[in-house]
C-alpha cells in the first residue's frame, strides 16, 4: 500500500511505523483508514496531530492499570504529536455511568480539587511534561450555561443514547437512570469539539463516550476524531481488572520495594500481557525474550526485568536495583536494610509479652486475635525462626518480627 484510500498524501515508512506504534496492544482503532490519512497528512505537512486523553479525578491516586493509556500517549508523544492530558473536573461532578448498573454519585468540588492536585504529577511520571498540554474541561463547560447545555443536548438523540449497553440493561431491568447521566457522554464528547481532537484514547469501557465525541465533531463541522481503545489491565490476581476496591492493584506512588515485589507476584502467563501494555521495550525485544523463555530460560528472569523497568519508571534505576536486592534478601530469609524500629514496654512488673499482643502493638496485626491466626498459618517469624506456639512470650531484649514476606519491625522490649 503506497497511499491510504482517496488520500492525496503518501504513506511512507514513517507513517507505517506510527501506525504500528498506534496498534501495539490496542483493542480497537476506529476507523483505521482515517487514522492512516491523518498520519500521512501530518507527515507531509509537519503539523502534529492532537491526541486527547481525559481522566476524571475520582480518586487521588493512579494505579498502573491507568498507565496503559498513558503509555500509549507517551509512545505517540515520542513520535512528535501533541498530547492533551485532560482533567475532567467538570464531568466528575456529573459522574461517569460507564459500566455501572446503578446511578454513580457525583463528587463535590472540594473532593475533585483535592484529587486533581496529584493526578498530573503522577501522570508526569509517564508523559513528558515539557511536551504535554494540560487542560481542565471546566474551561469550556462552565461557560456553556443552561442555554448552551440545551443546544448541545439537541445534537444527540435519546435513541442513540439508549444504544449504550449499561443504559439499555438498566432500563430493561427497571432500574433508575437519572437524566443527568445522559449529560456525561455529551460533555465528554464536547471536550473533543473544544480541543479539536484528532484522536481520543480510552479503555474499552469508554468506547461509547468516545464515539459520541466523534459524532458531535461532525455536528459542529469538524473533521471527526479517530478512536483508540486499550484493554483493561488484569490485576495481580490475573482475573479481575486492576482495581483498588479489589485490592489487586499496584499504586504508582507505592514504595519501590512493594512495587517490585508485587510485579514479581503475577503469573508467568499474565506477565506477557503486562509486557505488551506496560513495557517500553520494542515488540521485537519482547518477542525475543519470550522465545528465550519458551526455549528453557527461567521465566523469573523476564519477570525480574519487567519489575525493574516498572519500578525504575516510577522511582529510579538505583531504587529498582535496591528493590531487587531487598527481594533477594527476603527470599533468603534475610532482613531488609530499612525496617521500622520500636521500643515497647514489658508487661506489669517486667513480665514477658505475648506474641499476639506484641504483633498488634508493633502494627503488624490488626488485633491479638489476628496475630494468633497468622501464627496458625505459619506466617510469623521472630529472628528468622517460624513461630509455631501462640503462647510464646518474649522478655526483655531486641527482636526482629516478620509477618509474611514484606512486613518487618525491629522491637526492643524493656
Amino acid at each position: 500500500m503506497n497511499q491510504a484510500s482517496s488520500s492525496p498524501f503518501v504513506v511512507t515508512d514513517r507513517v507505517r511505523e506510527a501506525l504500528a506504534v498506534s496498534l501495539r496492544g490496542c483493542d480497537e482503532l476506529i476507523p483505521q483508514d482515517e487514522w492512516i490519512k491523518k498520519l500521512a497528512r501530518s507527515e507531509a505537512t509537519g503539523k502534529p496531530l492532537r491526541i486527547k486523553l481525559g481522566l476524571d479525578p475520582t480518586a487521588p491516586d493512579i494505579h498502573i492499570g491507568h498507565t496503559v493509556v498513558l503509555n500509549k500517549m507517551r509512545q505517540l508523544q515520542d513520535l512528535g504529536h501533541t498530547v492533551i492530558f485532560l482533567i475532567g473536573d467538570f464531568t466528575t461532578m456529573i459522574g461517569d455511568p460507564s459500566g455501572r448498573n446503578s446511578t454513580r454519585p457525583p463528587l463535590n468540588r472540594e473532593q475533585i480539587e483535592a484529587n486533581a492536585k496529584t493526578y498530573y504529577k503522577q501522570a508526569s511520571l509517564v508523559l513528558d511534561p515539557a511536551k504535554t498540554e494540560i487542560r481542565y474541561n471546566s474551561e469550556w463547560c462552565d461557560p456553556l450555561g443552561a442555554r448552551g447545555m440545551i443546544q448541545l443536548a439537541s445534537r444527540y438523540t435519546v435513541a442513540r443514547m439508549m444504544e449504550r449497553n449499561d443504559f439499555h440493561d438498566r432500563f430493561k431491568a427497571g432500574q433508575s437512570i437519572s437524566v443527568h447521566e445522559f449529560l456525561y457522554p455529551l460533555m465528554q464528547g464536547y471536550d473533543s469539539v473544544a480541543l479539536h481532537s484528532d484522536l481520543e484514547l480510552g479503555g474499552t469501557d469508554q468506547k461509547f463516550n468516545l464515539l459520541v465525541g466523534r459524532q458531535l465533531q461532525v455536528e459542529y463541522g469538524q473533521e471527526p476524531q479517530c478512536i483508540l481503545t486499550m484493554p483493561l489491565l488484569e490485576g495481580l490476581d490475573g482475573v479481575e481488572k486492576m482495581s483498588k476496591s479489589k485490592n489487586n492493584y499496584i499504586g504508582i506512588s507505592e514504595d519501590a520495594n512493594t512495587m517490585f515485589a508485587k510485579v514479581l507476584s503475577i503469573s508467568d502467563v499474565l506477565m506477557w500481557k503486562w509486557y505488551t501494555l506496560l513495557s517500553f521495550q520494542s515488540e521485537a525485544a519482547i518477542a525475543a525474550l519470550k522465545a528465550e523463555v519458551e526455549a528453557g530460560r527461567n521465566p523469573k528472569d523476564a519477570k525480574v526485568a519487567l519489575a525493574k523497568e516498572i519500578t525504575a519508571r516510577f522511582h529510579s534505576a538505583a531504587a529498582a536495583d535496591a528493590a531487587e536486592q531487598d527481594f533477594i534478601n527476603r527470599s533468603k530469609g534475610g532482613v531488609p536494610d530499612e525496617i521500622a524500629e520500636l521500643s515497647l514496654p514489658l508487661g506489669e512488673g517486667g513480665a514477658a509479652v505475648g506474641i499476639g499482643a506484641l504483633l498488634k502493638s508493633a502494627g503488624l496485626a490488626a488485633s491479638s486475635g489476628e496475630g494468633n491466626r497468622l501464627i496458625d498459618g505459619g506466617g510469623v517469624r521472630v529472628d528468622s525462626s517460624v513461630v509455631s506456639e501462640k503462647g510464646l512470650k518474649l522478655g526483655a531484649g531486641t527482636y526482629v518480627l516478620q509477618v509474611g514476606k514484606r512486613k518487618f519491625a525491629r522491637v526492643t522490649l524493656a
